[in-house]
């Protein structure tokens, strides 16, 4: 008997049984409505937008489709729809995110520079030129703020992750019900809420320390949830393998489980970080927003990035909007820099060794 193994059929493959017909009319299809989409915005003179929505997009459901009917009869309708609709909302997308994307570093870049970074704004009024002043008051003040939130969230979301995932206990239900609940809770309710206990009853002022309070329950579901999915991807043999070993029940978790979600962990709180460090209506009812430096999370007003972009948009001078341009892209760059930082940190050690050997 001859065990060698067989190789694979080329004719097997679903694009190797594509004639040369069929590739013709897909393309035609696909051209077609474009060249004549492209005749009505640049001749007929349509908005970009109509030419699109009413003259590309049905015209390539009514191109497309027929030719999946030509091709595959009437099975061959439905996927070509849905091909063309996934390929068309997903560009379509694609193309609005990138617009804004470039909008924000086009207008953002105008006001970029090494004081607009490193100074604040005391003494500077919103006319004043771009040459004066800065946002490393506000860029302090987000890193104090999301960086306290993130402490006290951080802990508290990974061990609701680890209860709901290592546990039987007959409270997950509700504690999923609690974590679905203050997930669709607005930004703004949780900021109301902290104002109203703390700051209109008397407890205390506006303090840095209340925004981060503010962000807690916004970030926790987050944290919670992603690191429940993560644990639970984990394969149960790993778990058993260990405790099979003679290893307890916390030392398998703490040295299998949790080292192999650690990429995971790394991205519920990344997720988390996300979801909080553009929040302006939490702030704006805990922190009152400052022109200078104030590095006391327990006392004073504290500047940060959403409430700088909303104070200075709301002016409406066109220095005051370009400063909002300026931090809304230095945000955005915060952002970018500890996303890097955290997947690096959460790479496996091989990659690591490997570009240390390189």
């Amino acid at each position: 008997m001859n065990l060698d193994p067989v190789a694979r059929p080329k004719s097997a493959e679903p694009w190797a049984r594509t004639t040369a017909r069929a590739r013709l009319m897909q393309i035609t299809a696909s051209v077609v409505p474009i060249l004549i989409a492209a005749a009505s915005w640049f001749v007929g003179g349509l908005e970009p937008i109509v030419a699109i929505l009413f003259v590309l997009l049905p015209l390539l459901l009514v191109s497309v489709g027929t030719v999946g009917f030509l091709l595959k009869g009437k099975r061959g309708i439905p996927d070509a729809l849905l091909i063309v609709m996934t390929i068309f909302l997903g560009t379509f997308v694609m193309v609005l995110l990138m617009s804004v994307v470039w909008s924000l570093i086009d207008a953002g870049f105008r006001a970029l520079s090494p004081q607009f970074i490193l100074q604040n704004n005391t003494y500077v009024t919103p006319t004043d030129s771009l040459e004066f002043g800065g946002v490393g008051h506000a860029i302090l003040g987000t890193l104090l703020v999301v960086g306290l939130s993130t402490i006290i969230t951080v802990p508290l979301g990974l061990a609701t992750g680890v209860y709901l995932t290592e546990t039987r206990s007959g409270g997950r239900g509700f504690v999923r019900v609690i974590l679905q609940a203050m997930a669709g809770l607005p930004s703004v309710v949780a900021g109301l809420f902290v104002y109203s206990m703390l700051i209109v009853t008397g407890v205390t002022q506006y303090a840095g320390w209340l925004g981060a309070l503010a962000l807690v329950p916004l970030m926790l579901p987050t944290v919670s949830r992603v690191t429940e999915e993560s644990l639970k991807l984990v394969p149960q043999e790993l778990r058993n393998g260990a405790l099979g070993l003679g290893a307890s029940a916390w030392k398998a978790f703490f040295q299998v489980t949790l080292p192999a979600a650690k990429s995971g962990v790394v991205t519920a709180i990344l997720l988390g970080v996300a979801r909080v460090v553009g929040e302006t209506a939490p702030l704006l009812l805990t922190v009152f927003p400052i022109a200078g430096t104030n590095l006391n999370l327990l006392s004073g007003g504290m500047a940060t990035l959403p409430t700088y972009i909303y104070r200075f948009v709301a002016l409406g001078f066109d220095t005051s909007i370009a400063r909002a341009w300026g931090a809304a892209l230095v945000l955005m760059i915060l952002v970018g820099i500890l996303f890097g930082l955290a997947r690096y940190v959460s790479r496996p050690k091989s990659l690591k060794k490997k570009k240390v050997k390189r």
